[in-house]
């Protein structure tokens, strides 16, 4: 199996572990524990394709109104 990513799921990737690091460093230490980390971890990566679809789905509708224009 090929083990290429596409810019996009490459974009993706690094975003959350961007958002990851930074939720990871805003915690006390005393509550960085395992639990914790692979909570933020399997949620920074949801959040961060969430936020790109939202940016995609506003950006295509902005892009087709002013085709319209």
């Amino acid at each position: 199996m090929d083990s290429k990513i596409t810019v996009l799921e490459g974009i993706i990737k690094d975003i959350g572990e961007e958002l990851y690091q930074k939720w990871y460093n805003a915690l006390a230490i005393e509550d960085r524990t395992e639990e914790a980390s692979k909570a933020m971890s399997v949620n920074a990566g949801e959040t961060a394709i969430w936020v790109i679809q939202k940016f995609m789905d506003k950006f295509n509708k902005a892009a087709d109104e002013l085709k319209g224009e």
